[in-house]
């Protein structure tokens, strides 16, 4: 058994391509010698400290909200 699972995950994240998009940039942070956010973690492996992370909940996707057609126009316009 995985840990943490998928099912777990998916309740964090809304699609498993955001779920990977976000793992892979947090796991290159880690890579870098970013700070750990969770004080211990089961996984030796950035991919799986980053995944921990998102199950916890101490990291997460933000939701990117597009612009209407009329929003950008008028920047344009500006």
């Amino acid at each position: 058994m995985l840990y943490p699972s998928i099912d777990t995950l998916m309740n964090k994240v809304d699609s498993k391509y955001k779920l990977v998009t976000v793992a892979a940039k947090r796991a290159r942070n880690l890579q870098d010698k970013h700070a750990l956010l969770l004080d211990k973690t089961v996984s030796h492996k950035y991919v799986g400290k980053a995944l921990e992370e998102i199950s916890a909940g101490v990291l997460g996707a933000k939701a990117h909200q597009a612009k209407t057609i009329e929003e950008e126009t008028q920047e344009f316009l500006r």
